[in-house]
């Protein structure tokens, strides 16, 4: 078969692949998805980065050692080599392949510990939203940065309940993702997330793709993450912790807008309670 045959039918293949197959969006996964969901905050992104590096150094691992194995198979076969060599030892070998798998692992590490650091060091928030995970299988937000002309006893709290099939297609929304009340919050801001689950309830996870947000929300306990969303839109995510029966319908939705917009949301907010 020609060269251009090949290419041809491998062309055609992937022309009929094509529909089958989307590159990933922001937000939320969509059908058929390749790759990760876009990020839109700074841990995201250098999550991205560190996964396409390790893509790249795995896949080369694995063609070297392949292409090991496919020389041993021709070379070293009863057939092909038929008075077997008796070498048992050989000391540059073993120094090859003890260091240069040290050395991969080091260069790996280094990125590794800054992307942990980058997670775990919390910078000065612009807000604060505390996150409670309950045992009916929802959540409960609360800001506590936002008063009423000062009256820090006026708080915005709400429970996010997901959005039922009918209301989420009428909405254009993605049912098992969507929720009735959403969490907003403004772009460009920084954003300290206080994360618990209801004292009586069992441990859930907060988990949103696009930002590079996975946290335990844990009965009796507060932990703490963050993420600086860089661009207005809707990002979904869902519990991702195995915590019952209902744990597939507790989404979470949260919406990024501009500070204006937030302004006139919170002041609304701070009314109705």
């Amino acid at each position: 078969m020609s060269s251009k045959r090949v290419l041809g039918l491998v062309a055609a293949a992937l022309l009929v692949c094509a529909p089958l197959s989307a590159f990933a969006e922001a937000g939320k996964a969509v059908d058929w998805q390749l790759g990760l969901q876009d990020p839109v905050t700074p841990v995201a992104e250098y999550i991205h980065w560190f996964h396409n590096i390790l893509l790249w150094v795995i896949s080369a691992i694995t063609l070297f050692v392949l292409a090991l194995l496919i020389v041993v198979m021709v070379k070293f076969n009863a057939k092909a080599n038929p008075v077997p060599s008796k070498t048992t030892h050989h000391a540059g070998l073993e120094v090859a392949w003890t260091i240069i798998p040290v050395l991969i692992l080091v260069a790996i590490a280094i990125p590794s510990i800054r992307l942990l650091y980058l997670q775990r060091d919390i910078p000065v928030p612009d807000m604060t939203i505390k996150v409670i995970g309950n045992p009916s299988w929802n959540w409960t937000y609360e800001y506590p940065d936002l008063g009423l002309n000062d009256d820090k006893s006026a708080k915005v709290s709400f429970t996010s309940y997901l959005m039922p099939q009918a209301d989420a297609e009428k909405a254009g929304k993605p049912y098992l993702l969507a929720t009735d009340v959403p969490v907003i919050v403004p772009v460009n801001k920084t954003v300290k997330l206080i994360v618990t689950s209801d004292p009586e309830g069992i441990i859930h996870s907060w988990t949103i793709p696009s930002f590079g947000v996975k946290i335990d929300a844990i009965p009796g306990r507060l932990n703490e993450d963050w993420f600086k969303a860089t661009k207005e839109g809707v990002y979904y995510g869902q519990c991702s912790e195995l915590c019952g029966k209902e744990h597939a319908f507790m989404p979470i939705e949260v919406h990024v807008v501009s500070q204006e917009e937030f302004d006139a949301w919170s002041k609304t907010k701070l009314a109705q309670n």
